[in-house]
């Protein structure tokens, strides 16, 4: 069969199916060989050919051309060398190393996807080997990500292993979905098979909404904190798709050794366990269900974060007096210092959300305080806020430090200074427009795990002058300018 689009192509044997059509082997006048995808036309069937042109996407299979041969649509496109799903049958679970560079290839994708276009069908199927990168094809079920639901969206199109639960609610698809995806993917790629194997569409809904993956036997622990992230039931939990891309570039060549190693394996049974809690709610989509899901996946992310403090601290200070609480803090006493990395309290929405809409909301909090005697000045030490909410990017939670001040109008100093408030209406007032007894002190900072240097160095370094005398007061207040770091 020849076809002429923008040039001739003839077509030869069937090499596949993907989305609603048929995969040829094709070739040009030229010689240069390609793959031509045959698309009846039927309700939903042209939504492939919105996206023959994503521009600046990396590594994407592209429509190099197109256009209609009697009842079919017609893409043409590059002739791959091999599909994921053909390398993960010849070679069955991929080592780290391959791994790493698979989930990369696609992290990179997503980042220039994210908020544009939700592929909602992200699979080993459709991730093809082209030019030396794993890329993402097909996108005949793919929607613009501000594109509203309608009558033919289908909504429960794709493939039952690597669809994320808000899916199976009816919800709607978010790029959020699509890290959902990635990370069944990357759980598939370290153990040969997916988290969730069915048979049945029933199983399936009942494992993605209440089950618990197996624990991950292969992945060290930074990566198995990500893939178990990517998993987690709340999406706006999930991690956005240029924090996956920036903590795979972050994992260590070397694998973890000694106290470190045990306790990051420590960390990630602890976020199995977790995980597992988390997917036994209810699978009604309601508000307190919503806020039960981002707890749990904010108590795991702080452990993450307070875990790797507390090792630095104790692999270095041989002399440290180190004190844990039963519901996750601890302290450490070094000479007349004392630092404390409290555990997550859940936030009561009363408190926050009181007479009028917060300007963000706040799931959970915590707070890390540095304590020394109190000097001639009055001054006993400092201490910061950690709020788990989305403080940035609306629907978008991850937690954030952030510490306060007494207004100047008050005309007092405060023993702490900067201090460390809780999400109520002191707390409110600072965030919000307006004069407050309180002010915001210090710049709303992410805390990323995998990306913690600045936040571990600047706090060992206080406690480091803490210990021995050197802590002072603030030579200014606010020490850093917060203005614009969080929505008002």
């Amino acid at each position: 069969m020849r076809l002429v689009l923008n040039e001739e192509w003839v077509v030869g044997e069937p090499i596949g199916n993907g989305g609603f059509g048929t995969v040829y082997e094709a070739e040009n006048a030229a010689g240069e060989r390609a793959a031509v995808k045959l698309v009846h036309k039927q309700p939903g069937a042209e939504r492939e050919m919105l996206f023959t042109d994503l521009g600046g996407v990396r590594n994407i299979v592209p429509i190099i051309d197109s256009g209609e041969h009697e009842d079919q649509w017609v893409l043409v496109m590059p002739r791959a060398e091999k599909s994921l799903r053909a390398h993960l049958e010849q070679n069955g679970a991929l080592s780290l190393s391959e791994s790493v560079s698979v989930l990369s290839d696609l992290a990179e994708t997503l980042v220039d996807l994210d908020d544009r276009i939700v592929h909602r069908d992200l699979k080993p199927e459709n991730v093809l080997l082209l030019n030396g990168r794993w890329c993402l094809a097909d996108f005949g079920i793919a929607r613009y990500a501000e594109a509203t639901t309608a009558q033919q969206t289908y909504k429960f199109a794709g493939t039952f292993a690597y669809m994320a639960p808000e899916r199976w609610k009816g919800g709607r698809a978010t790029s959020a979905s699509d890290i959902y995806a990635l990370g069944v993917l990357a759980y598939e790629l370290l153990e040969g098979a997916t988290p969730f194997t069915g048979p049945h569409e029933h199983d399936f809904y009942e494992q993605h909404l209440h089950g618990t993956p197996p624990p991950l036997t292969t992945a060290p622990a930074l990566l198995a904190a990500l893939i178990t992230e990517c998993l987690f039931r709340a999406p706006q939990g999930r991690p956005a798709a240029g924090n996956v891309l920036e903590r795979l570039r972050r994992l260590p060549a070397a694998a973890l050794s000694g106290g470190l190693a045990a306790l990051a394996e420590a960390n990630r049974a602890e976020a199995a366990r977790r995980a597992e809690t988390d997917r036994q709610a209810s699978a009604e989509a309601t508000e307190a269900e919503r806020r039960r899901d981002l707890l749990e996946a904010a108590r795991t992310s702080l452990n993450f974060i307070s875990d790797q403090l507390l090792t630095t601290i104790t692999n270095i200070v041989s002399t440290a007096d180190v004190r844990k609480g039963k519901d996750g803090g601890w302290t450490v006493r070094l000479s007349d210092a004392q630092l404390t990395f409290t555990s997550s309290k859940e936030t009561d929405p009363g408190a926050w959300d009181t007479d009028t809409r917060a300007p963000f909301d706040v799931i959970a909090y915590a707070a890390v305080q540095l304590k020394i005697p109190q000097n001639r000045q009055g001054y006993e030490g400092r201490s910061h806020s950690l709020w788990y909410s989305d403080a940035q990017t609306a629907e978008r939670y991850q937690w954030f430090e952030t510490a306060f001040m007494a207004s100047p109008l008050r005309g007092m100093s405060s023993l702490m200074d900067p201090f460390a408030l809780n999400p109520h209406h002191e707390a409110r007032g600072a965030v919000s427009p307006g004069m407050a007894m309180n002010q915001v002190a210090w710049p709303f900072i992410p805390l990323t795990v995998g990306d913690l240097d600045e936040f571990i160095d600047r706090w060992t370094d206080w406690f480091a002058k803490a210990a021995t005398g050197q802590l002072g007061h603030p030579s200014r207040m606010p020490e850093r300018d917060p203005e614009g770091t969080w929505r008002k």
